[in-house]
């Protein structure tokens, strides 16, 4: 590895989601840094040219960006979040520049979301305050039809509920436990295509895993949280929409890319499934312009759409700062034993 620099200047790209901490270095170690609260594509080769550190949360980080020409002094970026898919990390493997992230940092306020937002789509409660503001209420008697699915049937309590867990890091675990508290009957899925379905998922209460077809077909609210790799895009689509309950809720509160979004628009029209909740989108920031979500129509469905914060919280801003400042301190020292190291 290259010899520490004596000076580092940190340069944070995207500093309105972070709260920046005091940076302690052994002398005679120093830094400077350049706080942008938010950055474009088209400002990144600019702002990264004098970095030495890069903090970002999800900005994309193409192998353009990390050559040499355009990131010379490069030699650490931080992922102030837990998804390391913005970066091209081949190419900082390439190069020696250390990643690391923060795992576990959110998963208290994303899986809280989770659940927040199954339970609005499970009763259409955005729907239902709509209508009720709109006097709709005392015009016709009665809302009750409104919030049935369209067979007819009343919404499920959680109690009947079975919950499909899919991904089992930090977020999927609690997601499981909040369901379990609930009186949902959880089920945590193996891999797609894998025949391991009695494989342990490394938690405490030793549950096994299912495979992800009977997860499928079981659940009535399935939640994902999990990484965008090329194994699970588009994991979710037509086929895995075929299989699922028409009572079923679907809940992504990992990454845009892992549900098909125009199979889940059809899914709803057609009625394959009951609702969905997603906060996370293919293209971001999201938009009716770069989206099937969010394009006229849509609004019709039984869709909760939030824009990717369900990670904001006190909690995760301070999980955040602080291991920001141990990755930086850490590799500055040498010793990394403390931070979650992607590849460097």
């Amino acid at each position: 590895m290259d010899p520490r620099p004596t000076n580092y200047h940190i340069v944070y790209l995207q500093g309105d989601f972070v709260q920046i901490p005091e940076v302690e270095l052994p002398a005679p170690q120093t830094y400077t840094q350049t706080i942008y609260p938010q950055t474009s594509l088209a400002e990144i080769h600019e702002r990264v040219r004098d970095a030495t550190v890069l903090v970002l949360s999800a900005l994309r980080i193409d192998a353009t960006t990390l050559s040499p020409e355009i990131s010379p002094h490069l030699k650490l970026i931080v992922v102030v979040a837990v998804g390391t898919d913005c970066v091209d990390l081949d190419a900082c493997r390439k190069r020696g520049i250390v990643v690391t992230n923060c795992p576990g940092a959110n998963n208290a306020s994303v899986s809280e979301h989770a659940i927040g937002v199954y339970f609005m789509a499970r009763r259409k409660m955005l729907d239902m305050c709509s209508l009720t503001r709109a006097g709709e209420w005392p015009r016709r008697k009665t809302l009750m039809y409104d919030i049935l699915d369209k067979d007819g049937t009343p919404p499920l309590t959680c109690q009947e509920e079975v919950a499909g867990i899919i991904g089992n890091g930090s977020v999927g675990k609690r997601i499981a436990s909040l369901a379990q508290t609930l009186g949902m009957k959880v089920l945590i899925s193996g891999r797609k295509d894998s025949d391991n379905s009695n494989m342990s998922n490394g938690s405490s209460s030793n549950q096994e895993r299912v495979p992800f077809e009977t997860v499928l077909r079981q659940s009535t609210v399935l939640f994902l949280a999990i990484p965008l790799t090329d194994s699970t895009r588009n994991l979710i689509s037509t086929s895995e929409f075929e299989a699922m309950s028409p009572h079923g809720v679907l809940v992504n509160v990992s990454r845009g890319g892992i549900v098909d979004e125009e199979a889940l628009v059809k899914a709803l029209e057609e009625g394959k499934i009951s609702g969905a909740a997603t906060d996370v989108f293919e293209k971001e920031p999201a938009g009716p312009e770069n989206s099937p979500l969010l394009r006229e129509g849509t609004e019709k469905l039984n869709l909760v759409v939030t824009p990717h914060l369900a990670w904001l919280s006190r909690k995760t801003a301070l999980n955040y700062s602080q291991i920001l400042k141990k990755s930086v301190e850490g590799y500055a020292k040498g010793d990394m034993g403390d931070v979650n190291v992607v590849c460097g």
